[in-house]
């Protein structure tokens, strides 16, 4: 269960973050949401897919593993790629709404939360967050500016998925991942992105999907399919172990 407080320099001064990547601090995970203004980024590492939310909703995904728990890209040194998800970054903070306290309409607004049970969350080591007579430092700013640019990403995001599905060009996919042992694995339960439907939109459409800032996301998550591969060369690297 996660346990969401509204950041502050009087009941946080002395909480800090721990920074280092391991299975102990959450990473050990298969997947990661991820959003199209860092599609370039991911997509030098990772799949780039789409999964099904509880609601039925698919939203685009960093693939790190081929079964629930792993991540291929960690070890004992760390996380091994050139990037990093913002949405696994952004732990153990999320931003939250706070509505008026008058009680009003008005919209609610914007603030940072933070998860205390959070293992990355410490009181002896780590990152501090605030400075000894209160202001923030510089990497609690820096964590502002990752929760800002996830924030309209996911949002961006949102409208990329709408626009795919108007257009038709989600299609179910499945990967037959045959390893070195000769044991064969299965990954179900993710969608793609329709390469032949979307090479035959016409001009009018794929320039809309431009303009909005669609395609160039699009491209991209077809190119990271080839890092299927990489993810089973990894898999087959711990075989020997």
């Amino acid at each position: 269960m996660n346990n969401y407080e509204l950041l502050n320099n009087i009941d946080h001064q002395d909480v800090r973050i721990i920074t280092d990547r391991s299975a102990e601090y959450g990473d050990k995970v298969m997947f990661a949401p991820t959003f199209p203004a860092e599609f370039r980024d991911v997509q030098t590492s990772y799949p780039i897919l789409f999964h099904q939310n509880a609601q039925g909703d698919l939203y685009p995904v960093a693939l790190f593993g081929f079964e629930e728990g792993e991540n291929l890209f960690l070890d004992d040194a760390g996380w091994q790629a050139l990037y990093i998800p913002a949405m696994v970054r952004r732990q153990p903070f999320m931003i939250g709404f706070q509505r008026p306290a008058d009680g009003s309409q008005a919209e609610p607004t914007r603030v940072l939360s933070l998860d205390m049970d959070h293992p990355r969350v410490s009181k002896e080591t780590g990152e501090a967050l605030f400075q000894p007579l209160g202001g923030r430092t510089p990497f609690l700013e820096s964590a502002v500016n990752l929760l800002e640019f996830t924030y309209a990403g996911l949002e961006h995001s949102r409208d990329f998925v709408k626009a795919v599905a108007e257009h038709e060009l989600f299609e179910s996919v499945s990967f037959n991942i045959r390893l070195k042992d000769g044991s064969t694995n299965q990954l179900l339960g993710f969608h793609t992105i329709h390469e032949e439907r979307l090479q035959e939109l016409s001009g009018k459409a794929l320039r809309s999907l431009s303009e909005k800032g669609f395609l160039m996301p699009m491209f991209m998550t077809l190119a990271s399919l080839s890092n299927i591969q990489g993810l089973v060369n990894k898999r087959n690297e711990l075989l020997d172990d």
